[in-house]
């Protein structure tokens, strides 16, 4: 199979965004035949950001076949029972088409999100960890032992998604091998991706799990969408089966076309 080929929601950037833009974007992305659109989360960032969650179910509300991720959802900045309810009712409207991207945040953006939601910086891998635990249960509605005296259950429950892991530290391939059915790291070198896929192997089995799949966040690709499929194609020999392609422009419609053209040269 090609490899899959996804793109970011203009959800941030010191540009006006609006509900318009994003309708738009996630129109034309769908219109180009692509298979995902991904939209970034963080409380504050370095620059403007939307809500994930609102972002995509505007795109979700727009759009009938495109798969809807989170690249990455900080689960770790949020009551995880909470995130699971955003999660599930997202499955529930956009027709099952969630991607769960996981991650632990950026640190170039800052300690300010964490400390103003409350949660300490320093624990927000141990917090992930926590909440990945627990997500699956709460998301499918079954009871989830979030204490000795506290095992809620949601509803209405959801089919639970596929869970990507981000990262590209060693700690982000022994989560993804424990919990995912993916590993998300932003632009490994193609030539490290063979050990990289050895290593994730081994741990997945150390969990009795399968190896999780490859996708790639921000793959550095030529202009030329040929010479782009080339890439594509050595990534597809690596192990990848996704890439998301990184915004360049304002309004997305340019790394769309782009994106659309890389597609067709496959």
């Amino acid at each position: 199979m090609p490899v899959s080929i996804g793109v970011f929601l203009p959800t941030s950037g010191p540009h006006h965004i609006g509900g318009a833009e994003i309708r738009a974007a996630a129109r034309a992305a769908e219109d180009a035949g692509l298979e995902s659109l991904w939209a970034t989360d963080h409380l504050i960032a370095s620059q403007p950001m939307l809500d994930s969650t609102v972002a995509l179910t505007t795109a979700a509300a727009v759009t009938d076949r495109i798969n809807i991720g989170f690249g990455a959802m900080l689960v770790a900045l949020r009551p995880v029972a909470w995130a699971a309810k955003q999660v599930a009712t997202l499955q529930q409207l956009s027709g099952n088409r969630v991607l769960l991207g996981i991650g632990t945040g950026n640190p170039a953006h800052g300690d300010i999100g964490w400390r103003a939601a409350g949660v300490p910086f320093a624990e927000r891998g141990l917090r992930t960890d926590r909440a990945l635990t627990h997500l699956p249960a709460l998301i499918s509605g079954d009871p989830a032992p979030l204490a000795d005296d506290l095992h809620p259950v949601l509803s209405p429950p959801s089919p639970v998604p596929p869970i990507l892991i981000a990262g590209n530290s060693s700690r982000a391939r022994a989560r993804a091998a424990a919990h995912g059915d993916a590993w998300m790291p932003i632009d490994p070198a193609p030539a490290d991706l063979p050990a990289l896929l050895t290593d994730l192997k081994t741990r997945a089995a150390q969990h009795n799990r399968p190896t999780p799949t490859i996708t790639i966040v921000a793959p550095t690709l030529p202009a030329d969408p040929r010479a782009a499929a080339d890439h594509l194609a050595a990534y597809e020999s690596a192990g990848v089966t996704r890439v998301i392609l990184s915004p360049t422009a304002e309004d997305g419609r340019t790394d769309y076309a782009y994106a659309a053209a890389l597609r067709a040269a496959q």
